[in-house]
């Protein structure tokens, strides 16, 4: 259970995300969607794949998160000709000039900091990729024999361009599972778009100014963790979760007719996270359905895999989770209508599964 120590706890993760919030308004105008998906993640220790078409300000939002929360941050522009070792690293020979002799140093790549942006990473080949991705997995590198663990906090932010598909590697299914978010970036408003002209067009450069630090940010993604649910939140999630499998008894027409391959386990786990990290932020000492609602369109996004009934048509993901949502009625179904508060749900990490 949560102890007074996890309550005051929580209480700084809530003002932390106001002092955040505010410091990141100071540079990046609108996207508060954007940005909460992008604290939940971090809070819950998984990672996001950001989509939008460029010129949205993907970067200097990653940019300013890092910087507002005192994180060393690393941009990696992936490109056909990037190898592995251009993210992970390499060993070089050098003259050691203590004893004179020559030996092997590890030249550390960008991918050691807390903050990644993978820039276009559909853009760069499988294996390139797939190097990337081992870090997020393993938080650790093993390189020459020699195992390279990646320092604590380790947040990867991975963008994705939608307009421009030639000459590009897209991320298979299971690659793209090990994100947590799929978070879609969206046009600001005329009023936003407005105030970027006139913010970005004077003499003034804002600065942000740090709010948490690393040790800090350990303590409260330990605290997210340990936020209880409720039974009946937790079958919810499992609910939406097993509803997007076709072929079987008690998934809903549409999904049968629509989609071709549906979520795994792995996304009802994402989905309790993600409502623990929204109810803590949000200063609640506990997840609730509307918690796993607000998470659900990043977390299925990109674990949807869509027929081409659905193509035809014009159906997106997020359109079948809409309808999936209305589909479950919470009040009439005895096992969503209450439950007693566990200790602790969800304490593995699913990046491990």
């Amino acid at each position: 259970m949560l102890h007074d120590d996890d309550v005051r706890a929580v209480e700084r993760l809530n003002e932390a995300y106001r002092l955040i919030t505010g410091q990141l308004g100071r540079v990046i105008v609108g996207q508060q969607t954007v940005i909460e998906e992008l604290l939940i993640a971090m809070f819950a220790r998984g990672h996001c794949l950001l989509v939008g078409v460029p010129g949205l300000a993907k970067t200097l939002m990653i940019r300013t998160l890092a910087d507002a929360l005192s994180l060393s941050f690393s941009r990696i522009q992936f490109t056909p000709d990037l190898m592995p070792s251009d993210i992970t690293g390499t060993e070089v020979i050098q003259e050691n000039k203590a004893s004179g002799m020559r030996e092997l140093a590890f030249l550390r790549g960008p991918i050691f900091a807390n903050v990644i942006l993978a820039d276009e990473i559909n853009r760069t080949p499988p294996k390139t990729q797939a190097a990337l991705l081992e870090a997020m997995q393993e938080h650790q590198l093993t390189i020459g024999g020699k195992r390279h663990v990646l320092e604590p906090p380790f947040f990867v932010l991975a963008t994705q361009n939608p307009i421009e598909q030639e000459g590009t590697y897209p991320l298979p299914e299971a690659q793209l599972d090990r994100f947590m978010f799929n978070t879609f970036v969206d046009y600001p408003s005329e009023d936003e778009e407005l105030q970027i002209v006139k913010q970005t067009t004077a003499d003034v450069v804002e600065q942000v100014t740090p709010t948490l630090q690393k040790e800090q940010i350990l303590d409260l993604q330990r605290i997210v963790r340990r936020v209880p649910v409720a039974d009946h939140v937790a079958r919810y999630a499992l609910r939406i979760a097993r509803l997007t499998r076709p072929n079987r008894d008690d998934t809903p027409e549409f999904v049968q007719e629509y989609v071709r391959w549906g979520a795994g386990p792995r996304a009802s786990q994402y989905l309790v996270l993600g409502a623990k990290a929204r109810a803590v932020l949000r200063g609640r000492f506990h997840a609730t359905i509307e918690d796993v609602r607000a998470v659900a369109y990043p977390v299925l996004r990109h674990r949807i895999m869509t027929n081409f009934n659905a193509e035809a048509e014009g159906i997106k993901p997020d359109d079948l989770t809409a309808r999936l949502i209305d589909s479950i009625n919470v009040e009439e179904d005895k096992t969503l209508g209450g439950g007693r508060l566990p200790e602790v749900l969800g304490s593995e990490d699913p990046g491990a599964a």
